[in-house]
């Protein structure tokens, strides 16, 4: 009887693709192992085996699998179950899910060999120079990767000397698999067991006795064994002993010494801390235990708390009594900056137990973390991560929980699956069986709405911790302080005095803008031309410490204009500010003070943001200008004041959720303030103090707030209470582009009449040479989702069809929120 498997490739398939195997091979492999398989032409793709069976495809002849390069199952049932949800929730393919859920070092891609051909006979006259040193290196080496040929030709593209070298016969090409993953192994020493007696060890000493050096680190061996009773690690012995690696080498040449390798993970969080969370307060203890009664009702509970309530605490008392279970638990943060001083915190608690994932670590790290979720190891027991940590392998989840639920960052909208990490968390918990609960002290309306709805249960924490005082927030004028001629740049008379009064007072400041660089745009003041990017429909951010002009869309850039591209003036005006300018007026108003500055700019590194908020959490920092990654929940006990640069372009977004989310930026980035025993103070700087949204800010009103926002939403038809499925679509042709929208819009309408909007360009259209054109669908809670979405997948896959518009590639993203 044949036997095949149902492979997911990581490429956008429709369907999984069937291969051939043996029987031998048929009882070795189970649902869940990576096998290399071969796809198109000649490449060689990693896949999942999705499922095993008997029934040969009807289409096309079934291919042999390449190899098999696991034991057990990497991927669990579970997840695979999760997959399918994913997909077919989002309207996306298994292999996107794959692609985006797998740490890349799984999925290995197959690379080029090229290797000597040994049955020709070259004539070396008939050769190039580039083709003579491939070939002469092949002399020395059996085989050569593409990067290898990079590097010997000191060019980067070899295919047209490689296919020279196939045209004449002299070289051999294949394609070969490589696991990316190389575990990190730790090289231990210890005394070879001849030496284990006291009479040997004697006699070794005084052979040792001319031989000072390696004498010393023999008795390093023996004080460091007698200490730790542990295995001896080079590094360690060759801190002790002074001595050199080749003393070390020369003791195991001589048998003296034995070496080993032990395999490690590269990230260790095991640190001795206190054993127990703090004690909570009276209203921490009351919300505990309704999280804990609401938890027997609902299985997502909102937890409600104002900034600096102490909810973290609340968080640790529910991990240790889910860990104590033997369960699993994730915590869900938005920023990977949180993580940063999250960690700090939560290891004094948990140690070794706590492990964390996310894209800032290194492709092995992420790999050490799967494997140790997969296996269930007691290290894995807590898992701190940003939303890609959904896709791990966990084997007993009993808790997640997602902080600062109502983030946009949850929301992944490039590449597929655009997936919304709060929600996918939500069922990935059900899966389990497990309680969720999202935390936040600004709720999303969605979130917020499920409650009122009584789909979630609802805790509420209104006091700080140790009852301190909520800041004080006051609205300050720009309009009024212009015209009274009292603004030093972008400062008001407000601003500077209540600088002063925390600068003396020894503490610390955080001025926000949500808006990095120096300025956004940059205009002649003769003929009012400002620079473009090349690619993308929008201005050039100047960034000053670069002397450059950036495209924040495409990273393009250039040097600083000196002059008006269109009239040649040399009178140019900068428009608008972002945190460099703040940053630099900062510094020439509080010149005796420390400014830093925390921006997607400074931030780039590995260790960034630890090194940004360490310093700031250490007082060597006085005035900390940033973007919005300030307001994710980080706690700062020194800062007084609070600055908010300017509210307005936040307010005037054109987005229908602008007003909600400068709600939660403003409040979150006023809850850094005050967080100890000195009221804080927050300003916020604006022309429209009057504003709706910065009213309900000064005065904390989020119930306020949520009704508002709600009536707007329920009259405009948008969400939480109706669905949104936004289609963008892309091509470098703007008519091609519009003739395809209004097709695409057309067919919706007919099935979906006034609920769609659209096709309209967005404000910037034209993003990487290609315009982008977008159409709502907005969706009743009467009408069925599934039927939506099996209507509109019907309807692209005529859009496909037809020739014109076959090269339009159409993104579509369900629940665009």
């Amino acid at each position: 009887m044949p036997h095949f498997i149902d492979v997911i490739l990581p490429i956008p398939l429709e369907k999984s693709y069937t291969y051939k195997i043996s029987g031998t091979e048929a009882k070795f492999l189970s649902v869940g192992m990576r096998v290399a398989v071969p796809f198109g032409k000649s490449k060689i793709y990693t896949g999942i085996v999705y499922k095993i069976h008997n029934v040969n495809p009807l289409n096309y002849e079934a291919k042999d699998i390449h190899q098999i390069l696991d034991d057990m199952p990497l991927v669990t049932g579970d997840q695979l179950r999760f997959w399918e949800w994913m997909s077919g929730y989002y309207m996306c393919t298994m292999g996107e899910v794959m692609r985006s859920a797998l740490p890349s070092a799984f999925i290995l891609e197959s690379e080029t060999i090229v290797s000597k051909n040994l049955g020709a006979n070259i004539d070396e006259g008939i050769l190039n120079d580039d083709e003579f040193l491939v070939h002469e290196a092949l002399h020395y080496r059996s085989s050569l990767k593409i990067e290898d040929i990079m590097g010997i030709l000191g060019k980067k593209n070899v295919f047209s000397v490689i296919k020279s070298l196939l045209e004449k016969n002299v070289i051999l090409v294949q394609e070969e698999i490589f696991d990316k993953y190389v575990p990190k192994l730790v090289r231990f020493v210890k005394l070879r067991p001849e030496y284990a007696s006291h009479d040997s060890l004697r006699q070794l000493m005084e052979t040792l006795s001319k031989a000072h050096k390696q004498r010393d680190v023999v008795m390093a061996l023996f004080s460091i064994s007698a200490k730790t009773k542990k295995p001896v690690k080079v590094s360690e012995l060759l801190n002790e002993s002074g001595a050199t690696s080749s003393i070390i080498k020369t003791l195991v040449d001589k048998n003296i010494l034995e070496e080993f390798y032990i395999q490690t993970d590269r990230v260790d969080y095991s640190v001795q801390g206190e054993n127990d969370s703090k004690q909570l307060n009276e209203h921490q203890s009351k919300a505990l235990e309704e999280i804990k009664t609401s938890f027997d009702i609902h299985n997502v509970v909102m937890m409600h708390g104002v900034t600096s309530s102490g909810k973290t605490e609340i968080f640790v008392k529910l991990i240790l009594e889910t860990v104590a279970k033997g369960q699993q638990v994730l915590y869900l943060l938005p920023e990977i900056a949180l993580t940063t001083q999250l960690v700090r915190r939560l290891r004094a608690y948990f140690g070794d137990m706590m492990s964390v994932f996310h894209s800032r670590y290194s492709s092995h790290e992420r790999v050490e973390v799967w494997y140790n979720v997969l296996n269930g190891k007691q290290k894995a027991s807590v898992v701190l991560g940003a939303r890609s940590s959904v896709f791990l392998p966990f084997q007993n989840l009993g808790l997640v929980i997602v902080d600062e639920e109502h983030e946009t960052s949850y929301k992944q909208f490039d590449p597929a699956p655009r997936y919304h990490a709060r929600d996918a968390a939500i069922v990935l918990a059900h899966s389990f069986k497990a309680k969720t609960l999202l935390g936040s002290a600004t709720p999303s309306l969605e979130s917020y709405y499920n409650v009122k709805q009584q789909k979630y249960g609802l805790v509420e924490l209104h006091r700080r911790f140790n009852n301190v005082l909520m800041p004080d927030i006051e609205l300050v004028d720009l309009k009024d302080k212009y015209k009274r001629k009292r603004m030093k740049g972008l400062f008001s008379d407000r601003m500077i005095e209540e600088m002063e009064l925390a600068l003396n007072d020894g503490r610390q400041i955080i001025l926000f803008q949500n808006r990095r660089g120096f300025s956004p745009i940059v205009e002649c003041r003769v003929c009012g031309h400002s620079p473009q990017c090349i690619n993308c429909d929008v201005s050039l951010t100047y960034h000053q410490y670069r002397n450059q002009l950036r495209c924040h869309y495409c990273g393009y850039n250039t040097v600083m204009v000196q002059n008006c591209q269109a009239c040649g003036s040399v009178d140019l005006d900068n428009k608008g500010f972002g945190t460099e300018q703040i940053e630099e007026q900062v510094k020439a108003l509080f010149p005796a003070q420390k400014v830093g500055r925390m921006d997607l700019d400074t931030t780039r590194g590995k260790f960034g943001y630890e090194k940004i908020i360490t310093a700031f959490e250490q007082q060597e920092i006085d005035i900390l200008v940033g973007t919005q990654m300030l307001t994710k929940g980080l706690d700062f006990r020194n800062v007084k004041l609070v600055g908010i640069m300017n509210a307005d372009h936040l307010l005037n977004f054109p987005d229908f959720r602008a007003h909600e989310r400068s709600f939660q930026l403003m409040s979150q980035v006023s809850g850094r303030a005050g967080r100890t025993d000195v009221r804080g103070k927050v300003l916020i700087q604006t022309y429209n103090p009057h504003h709706q949204i910065l009213q309900q800010v000064s005065t904390n009103s989020y119930a306020e707030m949520y009704a508002d926002q709600m009536v707007e939403r329920q009259n405009f038809k948008y969400p939480p209470v109706y669905r949104l499925i936004k289609l963008t679509l892309r091509h470098n042709d703007y008519g091609r582009v519009n003739m395809g929208a209004e097709w695409f819009a057309r067919s919706l309408r007919q099935m979906f009449a006034a609920n769609v909007l659209g096709p309209e360009f967005p404000p910037v259209p034209r993003i990487r040479n290609q315009y982008h054109i977008n159409i709502l669908v907005k969706l009743p809670p009467e009408i069925s989702l599934v039927k939506t979405k099996e209507a509109i997948a019907k309807i692209h896959n005529s859009f496909m069809s037809i020739k014109d518009f076959r090269a339009i590639r159409v993104i579509i993203n369900v629940d665009n929120y």
